[in-house]
C-alpha cells in the first residue's frame, strides 16, 4: 500500500458513559474507496465526524493528508469534502446560490454542471425548503465535490435517492477515484459497499471486527453458498427434507433457501427431491457468499446467535 492519506491509531470517543468508538486503527491509501460498515450505533458517524474535525477524539491519533483534524481545521477544509446525513442550509437559499457560495469559499469557479448531472437542473432556482429530501442530499453531494477535494467523506450518500441518481452517483465516485480522490464511504448498503469499495472495515459496538477487500472478508467466513429454489407446488417449503452439506435452510416468499458447503451434492439432492415429488422446477439460483451474508454471520457471532 502507498503512503497513507488517512491514518487512525487507537482512536477512542465517549459520550458520557457510552463508548462510541473503542480503540480502532486503520489506514487509507490515496485514491482508495474505503467503506465503513456497521449497524446503527457501531461508531461509523462518530469516526467520520472526528476525521472531519467536527468532534474531538478522547484518545488516539487522527491524520488526514498529514493534517490533525482537531488542531488545524482551517487547513483541513481545503483538502476535504463532506456530505453529511443532514444538511443545515438556510431554507431560502437556492442550489445555484449555494454552489456559488461554497465555491467562492474554496476559491474555485462554480460547478453548476454538477447540479445538472445530479438531477437538479430543474431545481437550480428553487429554495432549499422546496427540495425533497433526496434532492437536498444530491445538492449536498454536489457541494461536497465542487472544489475537487483530495478526500471525500460520504455518510449514507444514496439514502433516499432514486435508482437513476444512485447510478449517476456511483459513476461520479468512479471518476473521482480515477482522478486520485480518496473516498470514505459510510453505508448500511452492503451491496453498494461490495460494488464500490476497494476495502471495507466492519465496525460493531465501537470496534473493528474485520477489515480487508470484500473478497477477502467473504472468503474468511463459513464459505457457505446460498442456493434458492422455487417449484410449482412448493414441495420443499415444509423444511422437512434433510439434504447433504446443508448447514442452514429457511424459506422466503415462495423459495426454499439452503446454505451449502458443497454445491454439487446439495443441488443434485434438490433435483432428485423435486423430481421424486413430481414438482416442476420454476427457478434455481446459486449465489456465492456476499458481503451482506458475511456481515450477518459476524453480527450473529457477536450476539451469540448461530446462523
Amino acid at each position: 500500500m502507498n503512503a497513507s492519506i488517512i491514518t487512525v491509531r487507537d482512536f477512542r470517543k465517549r459520550y458520557g458513559g457510552l463508548t462510541a468508538v473503542d480503540g480502532i486503527s486503520f489506514d487509507v491509501a490515496p485514491g482508495e474507496i474505503f467503506g465503513l460498515l456497521g449497524p446503527n450505533g457501531a461508531g461509523k458517524t462518530t469516526t467520520l465526524e472526528c476525521l472531519e474535525g467536527l468532534r474531538a477524539p478522547d484518545a488516539g491519533t487522527l491524520r488526514v493528508a498529514g493534517i490533525d483534524p482537531t488542531h488545524d481545521r482551517r487547513a483541513l477544509r481545503s483538502v476535504i469534502g463532506v456530505q453529511l446525513q443532514s444538511s443545515g442550509m438556510p431554507e431560502s437559499i437556492t442550489p445555484d446560490e449555494a454552489m456559488r457560495l461554497f465555491c467562492a469559499y474554496h476559491g474555485v469557479a462554480p460547478r453548476h454542471d454538477l447540479l445538472d448531472r445530479l438531477g437538479l437542473a430543474g431545481k437550480r432556482r428553487a429554495q432549499f425548503h422546496e427540495l425533497s429530501a433526496g434532492q437536498q442530499r444530491r445538492l449536498a453531494l454536489a457541494l461536497a465535490v465542487a472544489h475537487a477535494p483530495r478526500v471525500l467523506f460520504l455518510d449514507e450518500p444514496t439514502a433516499g435517492l432514486d435508482v437513476q441518481t444512485r447510478v449517476e452517483l456511483h459513476a461520479l465516485m468512479r471518476e473521482l477515484k480515477g482522478d486520485g480522490t480518496t473516498i470514505i464511504l459510510a453505508t448500511h448498503d452492503m451491496a453498494e459497499a461490495e460494488e464500490m469499495a476497494d476495502r471495507v472495515a466492519i465496525l460493531m459496538q465501537g470496534r473493528i471486527v474485520t477489515i480487508g477487500t470484500p473478497i477477502q472478508i467473504t472468503a474468511t467466513g463459513a464459505g457457505l453458498t446460498k442456493i434458492s429454489i422455487q417449484t410449482a407446488n412448493g414441495s420443499l417449503l415444509a423444511n422437512g427434507h434433510p439434504l447433504p452439506a446443508v448447514a442452514q435452510q429457511t424459506t422466503r416468499d415462495s423459495y426454499a433457501i439452503y446454505y451449502s458447503s458443497d454445491i454439487g451434492r446439495t443441488v443434485n439432492a434438490l433435483l432428485e427431491a423435486v423430481n421424486a415429488a413430481a414438482d416442476p422446477l420454476i427457478d434455481l439460483r446459486v449465489e456465492r457468499p456476499s458481503l451482506e451474508d458475511r456481515f450477518l454471520e459476524l453480527t450473529d457471532a457477536r450476539s451469540g446467535n448461530g446462523r
